[in-house]
């Protein structure tokens, strides 16, 4: 089939050559006319062949996304389908359908991980719609994800595929906070002198065996006491999401509401909150403080 691939950054351009490997057209839009193939949103609507269209959007959630749907809704035609892959909040796909329905035109959200390893591996892919809909993009579900009976699925409706994402990033960031500190405890004890191998023993036969484990002794290959990095850890806003969305439905998260926390604390190079804890110990026990 033919496809319209707008943002071809790091995710982007590796969908795009996988799509390709797997036989299929694609035309590739980005803001960088080094990447692209058109220049133009209105020239890559054009160089697809006539309905029914598929545009698949993968730029930064909110105003990014937003501009490109309203551009796209004033280009393409009824039965035309555009599918949102990038990170954006399920709230906003419920609109985002709404706007494309009063014009007859389909939409698809689609949650995606595999991050730079996907060109390889293929990309685990999590959407939601109507079937119709769905059923116009399936061939390039099936060419962007894994091999095998897995990695795939038609979540729901319209908002599934990223609400799934979501809480697919908040599970994320708790493991990783697991794994860092287990690492931090190992890295502090006299006793245990070679921590790298010791978490490259676990990469078999143990239950916390994973990817991401695999990923954790990569990093320490590389470095093996991460002496090259800083402790400072951004959040791409999916686990502030995950934590919202647990409150308005009294969900109970305390891992991963922990985790993102735990990002906030990296960021500060003197905790204010430590401040009034030692002022406070100080104050009731005479314990000592630090002073600047």
């Amino acid at each position: 089939m033919e496809l319209g691939l707008v943002g071809l950054g790091k995710m982007g351009g590796n969908m795009r050559e996988r799509i390709r490997r797997a036989g299929h057209t694609v035309v590739g839009y980005d803001r960088n006319p080094d990447l692209a193939d058109v220049q133009s949103l209105e020239e890559l609507v054009g160089k697809l062949a006539e309905g029914p269209r598929t545009v698949w959007v993968m730029v930064p959630a909110g105003a990014p996304t937003q501009s490109t749907i309203d551009e796209l809704a004033e280009l393409l035609e009824p039965g035309d389908v555009v599918v949102d892959g990038g990170n954006s909040r399920w709230t906003d796909d419920e609109k985002h359908a709404e706007q494309l329905a009063a014009k007859g035109i389909g939409f698809v959200d689609c949650g995606v991980s595999g991050g730079v390893w996907g060109l390889e591996n293929g990309y685990a892919l999590m959407y939601g719609g109507d079937a119709e809909d769905i059923a116009k993009v399936q061939p390039v579900f099936d060419a962007l994800k894994p091999e095998g009976e897995f990695g795939a699925v038609h979540a729901g409706k319209v908002g599934a595929g990223h609400f799934a994402k979501m809480v697919h990033n908040g599970i994320e960031y708790a493991m990783m906070q697991a794994y860092a500190e287990g690492w931090e405890l190992l890295e502090k004890v006299d006793s245990v002198e070679n921590v790298r191998e010791v978490f490259r023993s676990w990469q078999e036969g143990t239950v916390i065996r994973s990817w991401l484990l695999d990923l954790a002794v990569n990093a320490l290959d590389e470095d093996e006491h991460l002496d090259q990095l800083r402790g400072y850890a951004s959040d791409s806003g999916e686990g502030r999401w995950t934590v919202e969305a647990a409150i308005d439905n009294a969900v109970p998260l305390p891992a991963i509401t922990a985790s993102l926390f735990a990002r906030f604390a990296s960021r500060q190079d003197d905790s204010p909150q430590m401040k009034m804890i030692a002022a406070l110990r100080n104050q009731f026990g005479g314990h000592a403080v630090e002073k600047k």
